[in-house]
């Protein structure tokens, strides 16, 4: 168990520094377009560049769950209780 638990400890560390965020990797891309660039201009680019939305391959798409449970919602309008209880259960197991 302390073996195991020391292993872990050791790994961690090593693995938590190979995990990049969104903003780490918004703000690598940026550096890279911005060579070249200096002073007032390179501050104005990177301003922009890491304020800017994300693309949309980039954004974060939905789970299948998550569209079917859109989509049931969007087809429940106007049901209300019970009934809409019974209908979403129902639409959500298709």
């Amino acid at each position: 168990m302390k073996k195991l638990v020391l292993a872990l400890a050791l790994i961690c560390p090593v693995m938590m520094a190979h995990a990049t965020t969104a903003q780490q990797s918004k703000m690598t891309s940026c550096n890279k377009d911005a060579a070249g660039k200096k002073g007032d201009e390179r501050k104005a680019f990177m301003k922009e560049c890491l304020s800017a939305k994300p693309a949309v391959a980039e954004e974060k798409k939905m789970t299948p769950q998550q569209e079917k449970m859109k989509a049931c919602n969007a087809d429940a309008k106007g049901i209300k209780g019970d009934e809409r209880k019974k209908f979403m259960s129902t639409c959500l197991k298709k």
